[in-house]
């Protein structure tokens, strides 16, 4: 469902993705860890197409998004809820995740969306600036999910988050992809999420991917070291 090919991405002249290669599959979720500085926002970005890539591919369900706008890319099925979650803090709960509609056409939001998310439907009317932290996190991922989306990227989704409500964003988000056969990739540093939602870890460091993991047969001792300090 989703690929990516020797993707290399710059600031300046500094390279920063050294050749990545990932592949997700349908109702698949794989976090990528590392610690700050490894360049796992920077992958995030080039495969949104917020940051441009220097060279490799990018591939969702057999089309080429690399050379497309975010929007574009948005449209062929990617989807992403960035790090700090960026919601419109004036507009509503409900007009944040009308703007997620945008690029299918429609403004209906679907009833499975508030299903996932009833905290939204009952604050359906209240200023996205006035919810709490972990609301503001599921309110991002339902305006990622308007899109209807085929992947979705999340960057660092348990950041300002606390502890009670990260295991509630782990559920949500097994929950959406047995619901949908979505294929989830996941930035995050900490460890005890990733355990809890990942089918398989894939460790960054410097740029590139250095250790791969499958959930149950996780080595959680080797990937600790990655992320220790």
């Amino acid at each position: 469902m989703f690929e990516v090919r020797n993707l290399t991405a710059a600031y300046g002249q500094s390279e920063v993705l050294h050749g990545i290669d990932l592949s997700v599959g349908d109702g698949e979720i794989v976090a990528l860890v590392g610690r700050n500085g490894m360049g796992k926002s920077t992958l995030m970005k080039s495969m949104i197409g917020v940051m441009p890539s220097r060279s490799g591919q990018i591939v969702v369900d057999g089309v080429d998004v690399t050379a497309m706008p975010s929007h574009r890319r948005v449209a062929s099925g990617l989807a992403y809820v960035p790090q700090g979650r960026q919601i419109f803090g004036t507009m509503t709960v409900k007009e944040n995740i009308e703007t997620g509609r945008v690029v299918t056409g429609r403004s209906d939001i679907p009833n499975e969306i508030y299903d996932l998310f009833p905290i939204l439907k009952d604050f359906e009317r209240r200023r996205g600036g006035n919810l709490s932290g972990g609301q503001q996190q599921q309110l991002a991922i339902a305006r990622a999910l308007a899109s209807e989306p085929k992947v979705l990227l999340l960057d660092e989704p348990t950041e300002g988050i606390q502890p009670s409500v990260i295991k509630d964003i782990a559920r949500l988000l097994r929950e959406i992809r047995d619901l949908r056969d979505l294929c989830i990739v996941v930035c995050e540093q900490l460890l005890s999420f990733v355990l809890d939602v990942a089918d398989r870890i894939l460790v960054m460091e410097n740029g590139r991917i250095v250790h791969a993991d499958t959930r149950q047969n996780v080595n959680e001792a080797a990937i600790s070291r990655f992320l220790a300090v």
